[in-house]
């Protein structure tokens, strides 16, 4: 048997001086889907995450807390592995920069350093910023304050150990020149190469004597070992260097660090130099993302701006807000976090294209094959198109993955999600279900729907991996997991027919947008935004053709009272002791509402399903055989009195109005 290909990847280290937010997630959440989605094509994965606990920073704060850093750090840590369970983060390895492993391999690590000459020690006198950890040329501040942070800076002097970046300098700018894909993306090269570089190095303090919360110099006992030093070696000294263990054989070098722009000096320059004053291979890549921003700015504990993502997991689930986190914003461009968008993806992605996509289906397969999924006997219209699809998509998906770009692999993976649902409008399953003599092509739809639905679930599993489970089971394929991997994508038709299905809960009910709205906005986290028409169009007169139907004509303005929007049925039944009345739920996008209508003797409840209407919304309500009705549907009818629904051309939101 071959041997596994490996794969490690690893987030920074976060620095627990306090609870984690929204935006740490977006970083942890990426990774996590890397590390799924490299075990789902068959690769053995190492996955690091960890935190940061020395410095200053936390020093300061638990003495203003009246603890010790120690007891500090250990509360915050527990709340970050409690949220990373929470979002379902799947890391093998947690690394605490104040674990022994850790702290006897840096001073090794210094030790050795010092030994080959690349640490002397001198005195330094300058300019540097608590919050950030880091010292700063004069000429480097902005407004006198950290160019980094914003944050004022204090005058710092003090005896320190220092490392000789220059003498790597041209090293590192050669490797960058010749691997262009070490840096991604490639803006964040370029900053390197021209604000860093091509300027010339500072020598680096990589010790502090005026605190103690940190690595000691094993040979300097006043001196601890200062934080980039501490910090960024946790990469390799998490797979047991300065020991050739297995692990660290196995993995290293990482294939990626995954980090914030915000740290990408310290990934790209000193990490690299590093790695080279120890002989060890460098990173392939390193790739410095975007910022999750809110409408006014970056989150900051100062401006109490920051998204409890606790708070969101447990209103919406993890999955909803990890499909958020990946499919809004592309990888490496600076996001904006906006409850209405996080609502929006949770309605029309995952209830509306994914949830209904199941429901749909496995109604029909109970209604018309009592749950028992038919053979797919002949071919029906668009099979090729959907299983061409359903085939090329993994590939789809792996390329966008090579390259980070996480939106692009679930924009793939929702083109055979949408072109699934238009394959059900293209074949009216609710249609052939009438003509008996179309029962073996019914049954053939239905079985392309269901394995679809087996595609799609298998490609979920690195994103949302709470749903794919869900769909399985709805499926008939919970315990086989030889259907549920990558090399199953390889082939169209595995499921057996007579599998039974049976459809279940809805795996993302729809929201009330306006109520979820205002819950957002009493948490002070956002601000519905609506925009007001002022246009207002001119009334002609009719002309001479027009003038015998002006008979009841409305106005503009009348008009204009009539709110219509796209409803989606969501539910339908007979209403008992009745021939021609149906009571259906509708989704108009803020709420949901009942509807009594005379549509028994044109269409059967479960083929109304998943429709899209034209709705009148602010129609008053009435009562018929004692059940309130809060709305009408508009549809057709020809002389002869057949009846057709309204619609529109494409799926829309639900909500959306006609104008």
């Amino acid at each position: 048997m071959a041997e596994k290909q490996t794969f490690y990847i690893t987030t920074p280290i976060y620095y627990p001086s306090d609870k984690l937010h929204i935006g740490h997630c977006y970083t942890t959440v990426a990774a996590d889907a890397i590390a799924r989605f490299q075990r789902l094509t068959g690769k053995e994965v190492h996955f690091l995450t960890g935190t940061d606990e020395h410095g200053q920073k936390i020093q300061r704060q638990a003495q203003a807390k009246g603890k010790e850093p120690s007891e500090f750090v250990d509360e915050i840590v527990d709340w970050i592995k409690e949220l990373w369970r929470d979002l379902d983060i799947t890391y093998d390895d947690f690394i605490r920069t104040t674990e022994p492993r850790h702290t006897e391999a840096v001073q090794a690590i210094f030790t050795r350093f010092y030994e080959q000459g690349d640490i002397y020690k001198d005195k330094y006198e300058g300019w540097y910023c608590t919050p950030c950890e880091s010292f700063w040329l004069e000429r480097q501040l902005q407004d006198n304050k950290c160019p980094d942070c914003g944050r004022p800076v204090e005058m710092v002097a003090e005896e320190g150990y220092f490392f000789r970046m220059s003498k790597y300098a041209d090293r590192l700018l050669e490797h960058i020149e010749k691997n262009p894909d070490f840096i991604q993306p490639p803006s964040r090269k370029n900053e390197m190469i021209n604000n860093f570089l091509k300027p010339g190095l500072e020598d680096l303090c990589v010790s502090r004597t005026t605190f103690d919360w940190g690595v000691p110099v094993p040979f300097d006992r006043k001196h601890v070992i200062y934080v980039w030093l501490d910090a960024l070696t946790n990469y390799i000294t998490a797979l047991g260097y300065p020991g050739k263990s297995e692990q660290f054989i196995k993995f290293w070098p990482a294939d990626v660090h995954l980090i914030g722009k915000e740290i990408v000096r310290f990934h790209t320059i000193y990490w690299p130099i590093f790695l080279m004053a120890l002989d060890l291979p460098l990173p392939k890549k390193v790739f410095g993302h975007g910022w999750l921003l809110l409408e006014d700015g970056k989150m900051s504990k100062s401006k109490g701006n920051i998204i409890d993502p606790k708070v969101l997991i447990a209103r919406y689930g993890s999955d909803a807000i990890r499909y958020y986190l990946l499919r809004e914003i592309p990888f490496g461009a600076d996001g904006v976090f906006t409850g209405e968008a996080l609502l929006k993806r949770i309605n029309t992605d995952l209830a509306n294209d994914l949830g209904n996509l199941l429901s749909r289906t496995l109604t029909i397969v109970e209604r018309y094959f009592n749950g028992v999924l038919p053979a797919p006997g002949m071919a029906a219209n668009g099979d090729e198109e959907l299983k061409s699809l359903a085939l090329e998509t993994p590939q789809k998906m792996a390329k966008s993955m090579d390259q980070l770009q996480f939106s692009t692999a679930l924009m793939a993976l929702w083109e055979l999600v949408r072109r699934t649902n238009k394959y059900i409008d293209d074949n009216t399953p609710w249609d052939l279900a009438k003509d008996p003599s179309k029962k073996e092509l019914l049954g053939a739809v239905l079985y392309n729907l269901v394995e679809s639905l087996r595609f799609i679930a298998v490609l979920l599993k690195p994103y949302i991996p709470r749903t794919p489970p869900k769909i399985w089971r709805q499926i008939g394929i919970e315990g086989d997991e030889g259907l549920q991997n990558w090399e199953a994508l390889k082939e169209w038709g595995l499921i057996p027919p007579g599998s039974n299905v049976k459809r279940d809960e809805d795996l993302f009910p729809r929201l009330d947008i306006k109520k979820e709205m205002e819950a957002l906005q009493g948490g002070g986290r956002e601000q519905q935004k609506s925009a007001q028409k002022t246009d207002k169009q001119k009334e002609a007169p009719p002309s001479g053709k027009q003038k015998g139907l002006t008979e009841g004509m409305v106005t503009f303005d009348e008009f204009k009272k009539l709110d219509i929007r796209v409803a989606e049925i969501i539910a339908c039944e007979k209403v008992p002791e009745t021939d021609k009345l149906l009571r259906l739920e509708v989704d108009i996008g803020e709420e949901k509402r009942q509807v009594i209508a005379g549509l028994a003797k044109h269409y059967q409840p479960e083929e109304l399903v998943g429709r899209q209407v034209l709705f009148v919304a602010n129609l008053k309500p009435v009562r018929l055989r004692g059940l309130l009705s809060e709305g009408m549907i508009l549809a057709a009818t020809d002389k002869e009195g057949n009846l057709t629904l309204t619609t529109v051309e494409e799926r829309i939101a639900p909500g959306s109005p006609i104008s």
